[in-house]
């Protein structure tokens, strides 16, 4: 880029000889004014050029390592939806590092607190963190991304800080950071467990919420974005001073060095802005309309489908262009691998309702950069649930998987016939738009909700330490204490636990679909029955270490290797042409081994079914599952090649030292059986 004159693409900041380009989108401001920090001290340059609606020009001196913001004018009329308050620094949208933390009070805000329509005066410079400008350079070489198949996933979704902040192997000037998760002691433990690819909690620059800091918590989830470029500088060894860039680079090229993918969990659907009450922080004092929903007939107020206060305007070009940009920035220069969209059904509402042919579904889906990654959508937000509504090379959170894989573990009547569905890819949501079960991204537990621990040990959340009088969070767990309300030192109910523990996960492991692992289930990680640990920054949400169930551990590890080597245990019912040769098969039948009846699925007394999984010319495989609370009779058909043998079971009771054709399955169980091909 010529450093003689500006270019008002691309946005932000664009380094050239020294100094840099800047340029900013505003459809409504009358000037932009670029604010140089040293310390204490402010420059301002304006940005006396404008192209389109792009402010643009080229600031002398800038460069690595300048602090700086922005101060928008214009006109003042919230009722109008203009909120241009000069008094303000704000954040570049297009910042690729963000120093420092807001201090609370009246000066961020740009209304006054005793009346919204009415402006704030107050300069709130000494209060408000700095952009600060980063080089693009970095060593890649070597870095070659793993590609990983859908069909060949197991994704963990964990959390950058609260995955090693208590690690003993890892240094402690490490833990809890970008450095830390690319530490060894962290990686060995992810490549023992056998899992493709992590799904980091938000990172992008988030907010911490004033009213949390005045109980003493904070925001530990990081669903409060207000940087789309920048990594979230509280994960870095090294300060947010900038390095935190170069830090989450080479944990990417570690992971990726370890077969490793890194999927970032993406918050596009709101800011931390709020509503018109909110702190003006970037966006609203920008161009308001432009990058937020307003309220038809009502644009002093915002339209909101995410429980936060506001929603992007996906209607605007601005907008889209934000996001798109900032998903290619991620993907080209920080080398990630793919991106689960936080409430997705919300960037589909260009014009208030969900639509598969939205702008947002229809650039994301035609674009080349985009086209060689993971894209996962949460399909809900607080307007309504989507699940099966987005494009065929999307995959989704399926919540009915772990809503039916819960009720049919915890022995709720008349689930036997949608369990089957989720265990097989839920063709009942995805064959008739011809989706293959891949489209199913399964999980029983998530950040949100409890672990799978608290899962078998709570029948009510436990969320006094919140501070919100246990009042938050979902009072619909499907879960159950098997008998006593947390930790118990009683044999029997610790037995059932363990039992129903090992239920969950061989169900997730061994469904058809994209299995993902809460970080720290295989652990025995437990959060005492808190399901919205959100603003808990310690040791309730962090991963104990020190207390591993070495067993549940080493249980999921063995899974996850069985469905790694067997083609029958992750299959795409879907891509059988005749000419591949790659024919998968399933046999669904009763524990009696017979075919079932229409009246069995509504039978409330049916709490059993076998799976008969194959792949031609591999290993078949025969899962049983017993929610009943009696032992069952199992006659299992005949075994294709060598005898049914023992893989893995909840039922301790079952022995491998026998082959299996009937056996009786112990009560809330389950068995899975292999019969090998004669001569493997």
């Amino acid at each position: 880029m010529s450093s003689s004159r500006s270019h008002p693409y691309p946005l932000g900041v664009s380094l050239v000889e020294g100094s840099a380009n800047v340029a900013v989108y505003s459809e409504t401001a009358d000037a932009v004014e670029v604010c140089i920090f040293h310390g204490d001290q402010e420059s301002r340059v304006e940005l006396k050029e404008r192209t389109g609606h792009v402010f643009h020009g080229i600031v002398p001196g800038m460069g690595v390592g300048t602090r700086y913001g922005l101060r928008v004018h214009g006109r003042w009329d919230p009722a109008a939806g203009l909120r241009h308050n000069p008094n303000k620094v704000l954040l570049d949208p297009y910042a690729t590092a963000i120093e420092g933390d807001y201090e609370w009070g009246p000066s961020v805000f740009a209304q006054s607190l005793d009346d919204p329509l009415v402006m704030d005066e107050t300069d709130d410079a000494a209060s408000v963190p700095r952009c600060v400008v980063t080089s693009p350079d970095f060593d890649w070489s070597g870095d070659q991304p793993p590609g990983t198949p859908l069909s060949e996933s197991v994704i963990y979704e964990t959390h950058v800080k609260g995955f090693t902040k208590l690690h003993p192997e890892v240094p402690e000037q490490l833990r809890g950071t970008y450095l830390g998760l690319a530490h060894p002691a962290a990686i060995e433990h992810l490549t023992r467990l056998g899992v493709t690819a992590v799904e980091l909690m938000p990172v992008h620059q988030f907010v911490q919420d004033n009213h949390l800091l005045e109980k003493g918590l904070s925001n530990y989830w990081g669903y409060n974005s207000i940087g789309f470029f920048a990594p979230h500088g509280a994960y870095s060894a090294g300060g947010d001073d900038g390095g935190q860039v170069d830090e989450f680079k080479r944990m990417v090229r570690d992971l990726h060095a370890a077969g490793i993918e890194v999927i970032l969990d993406v918050v596009y659907n709101h800011t931390a802005e709020g509503n018109h009450l909110g702190p003006t922080l970037s966006f609203k004092g920008i161009d308001n309309a432009a990058y937020y929903r307003l309220v038809d007939g009502d644009p002093a107020s915002y339209f909101d489908t995410t429980g936060t206060g506001n929603s992007l305007n996906v209607g605007h070009p601005a907008a889209l262009r934000l996001i798109m940009d900032s998903l290619r920035y991620w993907v080209t220069e920080m080398h990630v691998d793919g991106f689960r969209f936080d409430l997705a059904t919300t960037l589909t509402r260009q014009d208030g309702s969900a639509e598969l042919h939205s702008a947002f579904l229809t650039l994301a889906e035609q674009d080349p950069v985009l086209a060689s990654v993971k894209m996962i959508a949460e399909p809900w937000d607080t307007a309504g649930y989507q699940l099966g509504g987005f494009p065929a090379t999307w995959s989704e959170w399926n919540g009915k998987f772990r809503d039916d894989v819960r009720d049919f573990w915890n022995g709720a009547d008349n689930v036997l016939g949608t369990l089957s569905q989720r265990v097989l890819g839920s063709p009942d949501v995805y064959e008739a738009s011809r989706r293959s079960p891949l489209s199913s991204v399964n999980f029983v537990t998530a950040h949100d909700g409890f672990t799978l621990v608290d899962l078998t040990s709570y029948e009510h959340k436990h969320n006094e330490a919140n501070g919100e009088d246990n009042n938050d969070g979902e009072d619909d767990n499907r879960s159950t204490n098997c008998g006593v309300e947390g930790p118990t030192d009683d044999p029997e109910v610790n037995a059932r636990r363990r039992a129903q523990r090992k239920n969950f996960m061989a169900t997730l492991l061994l469904s058809a679909g994209v299995p993902m692992i809460l970080g720290g289930d295989e652990l025995g990680r437990t959060q005492g029955g808190n399901n919205n640990a959100y603003c808990q920054d310690n040791e309730i949400s962090w991963f104990d270490w020190e207390h591993v169930d070495e067993d549940m551990l080493q249980f999921t590890a063995d899974l996850v290797r069985l469905r790694r080597d067997n083609r029958a245990l992750r299959p795409d019912w879907y891509r059988q042409a005749p000419s591949t040769g790659a024919a998968d098969t399933v046999l669904v039948v009763r524990s009696d081994g017979q075919p079932f009846k229409p009246e069995d699925w509504e039978n409330p007394d049916v709490r059993s079914v076998t799976f008969v999984l194959a792949h031609e010319g591999g290993d078949t495989f025969a899962l049983l599952l017993n929610s009943a609370d009696n032992g069952v009779e199992f006659q299992v058909p005949d075994a294709p090649d060598e005898p049914w043998r023992l893989v893995a079971s909840s039922d301790e009771e079952q022995s491998a030292d026998r082959a299996h054709t009937t056996l009786i399955l112990g009560g809330r169980t389950f068995t899975l059986l292999r019969s090998a091909r004669s001569g493997s």
